[in-house]
Formats: structure tokens, sequence, C-alpha cells
């Protein structure tokens, strides 16, 4: 079987749970480190799908790789190749298909819960979690969804926390999340949670507090997802 190709944008967002996943169930992956200078492949058919993860970058920066990245979506639609976007990451489907990218009305850090959407194709992907679960989250900015897409996730904050079409799924929200990486994050970003004034920004010690009860439940939450995202790998 091809690997699954997964592209980190910065040193902090890696695989996380995705790759523990990946490993159980004998799914073949390699990280393409886009933040280290790694170059965007040309060809998606070379993988059995295409998952990207998160950064604090945005989409609409100017940056070498963001054109590549998004012609390598578009490739990948059209060569039925499967796509996961874990928040960053599903802003860059979205713009590669279309849809728009922009400050979202309020930064939203930390636990918060998502409701699933009231669709068939909602409870396709999180039938498992429905009506509601608490997820992790990072972002500052949203996406629209694509033509041709479903809404499968909402919650108060951020009108658009994920959408599907097809085999593809992008998400707003963090389901890949682990402990040392939620510990990470904080350190890294403790200065930019002091600084917020947003409603949707927890204190670090919250953070880490609920972490110790909440993460087990998201990770069942994300074997769902990724048990269902990969049952159109392709060969």
């Amino acid at each position: 079987m091809k690997p699954v190709a997964i592209f980190k944008h910065a040193a902090t967002e890696g695989p996380g749970y995705f790759a523990t996943y990946l490993d159980r169930n004998r799914v073949p992956w390699q990280v393409i480190d886009i933040g280290a200078g790694e170059p965007v492949p040309a060809d998606p058919r070379a993988y059995s799908g295409l998952a990207f993860m998160g950064g604090p970058m945005s989409v609409n920066d100017e940056l070498p790789w963001i054109g590549p990245m998004l012609h390598l979506i578009r490739h990948a639609v059209d060569a039925d190749v499967p796509l996961l976007g874990h928040c960053l990451g599903g802003q860059l489907i979205s713009k590669a298909m279309g849809g728009v990218v922009s400050r979202n009305a309020v930064k939203e850090i930390g636990w918060g819960d998502v409701s699933v959407a009231d669709s068939t194709e909602a409870q396709r992907w999180f039938g498992h979690a429905t009506p509601s679960f608490t997820s992790f989250h990072w972002h500052g900015e949203t996406f629209t969804l694509p033509a041709g897409a479903s809404r499968v996730l909402t919650n108060q904050y951020c009108v658009n926390q994920a959408f599907s079409f097809g085999k593809h799924l992008g998400m707003q929200c963090h389901i890949e999340m682990t402990a040392e990486m939620i510990d990470s994050w904080c350190a890294s970003g403790a200065n930019e949670i002091n600084r917020s004034k947003s409603p949707a920004v927890q204190p670090v010690e919250v953070i880490k507090n609920e972490s110790m009860q909440l993460l087990e439940s998201l990770h069942r939450v994300a074997d769902g997802v990724y048990s269902r995202w990969i049952a159109g790998l392709s060969g």
C-alpha cells in the first residue's frame, strides 16, 4: 500500500494521535516537513491519501509553498486521492477548492464543544459522536464551505468547524491532539493566550486540567473519523 502523506507546516505541529491511529491500523505514512523546507510533491497519486496538519501561518500569507500546495490539493481531488485537513489543513483545502479564508469573529484556544450537523453527510463522519463532543481549538481564522461541500460540524464561536465532500474532510478544530502537543502549544503560545480578550480562549491551567479529562474521549472521536477516512484510501 502506498503511504499516507502527512504535511507538517511547523515544528510544533506534528501528526500527533493521527500517526498513532495509522500505526495501530498498519497504514504506512510519511511526514513531508514543509516547515523545514521539504518540497511539495508534484503528484498526489504517489500516496494513498494526503493529510494536512496545522500551523501558525495563514493560507493567505505569501509563502512559497502555498501555491504549489493548493495545486496539489486540486490535483488530488481530480485524481480521487482522499484529503484530510486539520485546522490550517482544512483552510488549505477550502481555499484550493474555491473557498475563502478570513479572520474569525473571535479567537478560539482550548477546549470547546462542537455540534454535529443534522444531516446524512455529518452522520457519515461523526455519527459516533452525536449530538456533540468537546474538541480542541487553536485558531483565529475560519473558512467558507467550498462549492459542493457540506457543513458537518459547527459551534457558537465558529459556524464552519468542519466540511466534507466525497472522500474529503476539512476541519477547523483539532482532533489529533496528544498531551505532549498540548503542553508544547501552551508553552509556545502562552503569550498569545495571556494577551487575548476572547471569550473562547481558556487560560493555560484550564487547558491542561481539562486535557486530563477530555483527551481520551477526543481520541475515541478521532478513531471514528480516521476509520471513515482510511476506508477511502487509494491503493
